[in-house]
């Protein structure tokens, strides 16, 4: 039986987090919402289908001590350091290569660090399927969400809803992939609701590492080109080298645009298991246990006439009086008061502070 090994991306920033995310502790890094830090619960989640010992990270330098102590049991040799980032096709495309020399039949899951879900016996449940799909079929699968309401900060699958004999495991959910959707305005992220046929891009994805490698020649062949270089390298002192030099030429490219897109063999399997990527203080807030007053409050908070705000502050007292509708976190070195529907512009924050140079921030 070959190898099921995980991928998973963790070498981000998570701008949209500061001021609790940082270059050294950034999202994934933080106990936002689960039991453990994010990336934890990503790694715990998978158990049984994919041990850690078949775990692969990929990240930078930066944060490659800290991944190896919140994840003990994930070897070190898996955690894959990237010397920049250049979005997830060159970084699915190198994991894909270290996966290879694990078993060149294995199946690849490929995972962001930073999702919350739920429903794990659902979620596992659906990545089986997509496994059993990829192992036997060679197919390229991605996970698609079943949409809630007409989200705009998403991108979205469409799907062929009409039944197709030569789908692989179509009965047990697995659907032909129409096209994919850009981030849409609400007035067509209401349609793509009301049509029935579109989930969200969840950025998750299951295939042969062998199948990816393939469709990154056939797609990006520039990539591939460079890829193979360090494939000939890994295990060899010339390997950080070589991977520096390659990267040094590799342009950035999503594997969603550079691959997903281009290739006819795409296949999506709808899940429901409570799915949020979380990607800002707004979403943290709308899943966050509320008071009576719609207030989510961490740490000690002193507060009068404040309703429906998000309060973090586990290190110091915070006075709040007479406000509404904020999201306040405070941290030693640093304190963000926002309007809650805008935390989407904290990023622009550490824009900001890099053009400023106050890095200490960052």
């Amino acid at each position: 039986m070959p190898t099921t090994c995980a991928v998973i991306m963790g070498g981000g920033v998570g701008t949209r987090f500061w001021p609790r995310s940082r270059e050294k502790f950034p999202k994934h890094l933080l106990r936002i919402a689960g039991k453990g830090t994010m990336i934890q619960d990503t790694v715990k989640r998978l158990d049984p289908l994919v041990p850690p010992r078949d775990v692969f990270i990929v990240t930078n330098r930066l944060q490659k001590p800290q991944l190896a102590k919140q994840l003990p049991h994930v070897p070190e040799e898996n955690i894959i350091v990237e010397p920049v980032g250049r979005n997830t096709a060159p970084c699915i495309g190198l994991a894909a290569l270290h996966v290879m020399r694990r078993d060149p039949e294995a199946v690849m899951v490929v995972l962001p660090a930073d999702h919350r879900i739920v429903d794990e016996g659902e979620f596992r449940r659906v990545l089986a399927v997509a496994i059993e799909t990829a192992r036997e079929s060679s197919s390229l699968l991605t996970i698609g969400i079943q949409p809630t309401h007409p989200e705009t900060g998403y991108g979205y699958i469409q799907f062929v809803s009409e039944k197709e004999n030569d789908v692989p495991n179509y009965d047990k959910g697995v659907r032909r992939v129409k096209t994919f959707a850009e981030k849409p305005n609400l007035e067509t992220a209401e349609q793509f609701l009301a049509s029935g046929d579109f989930l969200w891009n969840s950025g998750m994805f299951v295939w042969k590492a062998a199948t990816i490698l393939q469709e990154i020649e056939r797609s990006l062949p520039e990539l591939s080109n460079e890829l193979r270089k360090i494939e000939s390298d890994i295990g060899t002192s010339r390997y950080q080298q070589t991977l520096e030099t390659a990267y040094g030429i590799i342009r950035g490219i999503s594997i969603d645009y550079g691959v997903m897109e281009k290739t006819p063999h795409v296949f999506v399997i709808p899940g429901s298991f409570g799915w949020n990527d979380l990607g800002s203080w707004d979403e943290v807030y709308r899943i966050s246990g509320k008071d009576d007053c719609g207030n989510s409050i961490t740490g000690t908070v002193i507060q009068k006439g404040t309703k429906n705000t998000y309060i973090y502050s586990p290190d110091k007292v915070v006075a709040v009086i007479g406000v509404e509708d904020l999201i306040i976190v405070n941290t030693d070195d640093a304190l963000l008061v926002c309007k809650r529907g805008q935390s989407q512009e904290v990023k622009e924050i550490s824009d900001y502070l890099k053009r400023k140079q106050m890095n200490e921030y960052l």
